[in-house]
């Protein structure tokens, strides 16, 4: 059999892709209204990447979901990888921000087309020709203005311009002739990975080539799995999957990595001897190297799937370290338990939960141990919590404040460590309780302090320049008239993370 033959025309598979708040989960949710969305996410972030199809015109689209977040430019940047069409979702209404240019910038790098889809059209301040001249500055030029890239006007909420997205998107598929291979072995992406307490490791795959089928042996990097179970986006259950299919898997002797490509192989034995350490990558976060007498803050981290854990641990290490160092001990999926609270007591490390549960028992074992736990169901909310934790770790500096200078023109009275003198301030101010340099024909001759500052036979606690005044100096050192008297003051700060 001629095995072009066997080649047929694949859904393509479409990462949406763009700032926080500008409407990619509600544009996908208008898009699907014939699909029910999962659970709402927290604070309306998409944590997760998830992937759907939806039918237009009897062709399929499979749509990947990634998320704005600034935490998640690794799960955006895989998602990108992963596509054949991005569209790139910009408010009509507040133009391009950080993450745009972001996911911009990872379009590129993966050479694939792009759709810019114009959301929230029908707010009254929209104003999609600015935005598209602010897109053309990142190297973005629609068709509208000369360049190669589509554009549509689209409103998640009106559901306007929807039609127009979609069949763009098909155009896009036509011309780059995507086919792929179905009666070969399949393989694929692993697009997300999680441990469910009660059926184990699963993950979630897209299938780029071959059809994937029940009992099929799976080897990716860093796992092998027997399929016993598949089910579709929807939650069905389904026998095969076939090219640009999203699909859940369970059997896997742990969760795989995110962003592993997978295979399928004649048997379990082929499988695992193609796997080279299994998830060494994740579990070997304790071997960062710290420099002697830095502060250490030691994390254990566990999170509710594998691509949170990803994100979550690229954006700590992304935090300037100077003072204190983050070092991972150990980044895993699932809920908080014994083991995790031994390992956190031995490591002298804290505890940080990501959208996971702690049972009464494990709670009572940490309390005991004195371990130290907190769970978040935002990955905003968890980095900053680390780096509140770091900024109270980390020493107090002391930071030298200049305020002024004064010339010494009288000695009234010396004894080994107090001098009353007259002075008259030459540049900037003093105030009571500073500290001076005894400065003499440009040389330090030494140190010591302002303890009361007198004008006109008055106490004051501060004066400018200009001014004539007496001063209470303590010192071990002999002032003479024509000295100069550099006064400054020392403040404590703690470094910002």
């Amino acid at each position: 059999m001629d095995r072009k033959q066997e080649k047929i025309t694949r859904p393509p598979v479409v990462v949406v892709v763009g700032h926080i708040d500008h409407g990619k989960s509600s544009l996908l949710e208008a898009i699907r209204e014939d699909f029910r969305i999962t659970s709402r996410e927290s604070g309306g972030i998409t944590q997760h990447i998830g992937a759907y199809q939806a039918e237009y015109d009897k062709k399929k689209i499979t749509f990947l979901d990634t998320p704005g977040h600034e935490a998640f430019s690794a799960m955006r940047n895989r998602g990108t990888m992963v596509a054949d069409i991005a569209v790139l979702v910009v408010d009509a209404a507040e133009g391009v921000h950080p993450q745009t240019k972001e996911a911009a910038k990872f379009i590129k790098q993966a050479g694939i087309p792009v759709v810019v889809a114009l959301n929230k059209i029908d707010k009254p301040q929209a104003q999609p020709e600015k935005v598209k001249k602010e897109l053309a500055q990142i190297d973005l030029i629609v068709e509208s203005l000369g360049g190669k890239i589509p554009s549509v006007n689209v409103s998640a909420k009106t559901k306007q311009g929807l039609k127009d997205l979609l069949e763009t998107i098909l155009i896009l598929a036509q011309i780059e002739d995507l086919k792929a291979e179905v009666s070969c072995k399949a393989s694929g992406t692993v697009i997300e990975s999680w441990l469910d307490s009660k059926k184990g490791p699963q993950a979630t795959l897209l299938i780029k080539e071959g059809t994937l089928k029940v009992n099929d042996i799976i080897g990716t990097p860093s796992a092998v799995c027997k399929v016993k179970d598949m089910e579709d986006f929807q939650g069905k259950k389904i026998k095969l999957a076939l090219p640009s299919q999203p699909v859940k898997v369970l059997g896997f002797e742990n969760t795989p990595m995110v962003g592993e490509n997978f295979n399928v192989y004649e048997s379990y034995k082929q499988a695992k001897e193609k796997i080279v350490g299994q998830n060494d990558k994740k579990e070997s976060g304790g071997s960062v190297l710290i420099e002697e007498n830095k502060k250490i803050i030691n994390i254990v981290l566990k999170t509710d799937v594998t691509g949170s854990g990803e994100a979550i641990e690229e954006t700590l290490q992304n935090i300037p370290q100077e003072k204190v160092a983050l070092r991972i001990l150990e980044n895993k999926v699932g809920n908080i338990d014994f083991s995790d609270i031994k390992l956190a007591e031995s490591g002298k490390a804290k505890i940080f939960g990501f959208r996971v549960k702690i049972n009464q028992e494990a709670k009572i074992f940490a309390r005991q141990r004195k371990v130290s736990y907190k769970i978040f169901d935002v990955i905003y909310d968890l980095i900053q919590e680390i780096r509140r934790e770091m900024a109270a770790k980390s020493e107090a500096e002391i930071k030298r404040v200049d305020l002024g200078k004064i010339k010494i023109i009288a000695i009234f009275k010396q004894t080994k460590n107090e001098h009353i003198i007259g002075g008259k301030i030459i540049a900037g101010y003093v105030e009571r309780n500073s500290l001076a340099e005894v400065i003499r024909e440009d040389e330090l001759i030494g140190k010591g302090s302002i303890k009361t500052l007198q004008q006109e036979k008055r106490d004051i606690q501060q004066a400018g320049k200009g001014k004539e005044i007496g001063i209470l100096f303590k010192g071990d050192i002999e002032i003479k008239e024509g000295d100069i008297l550099q006064v400054y003051k020392e403040e404590k700060f703690k470094s910002g993370y």
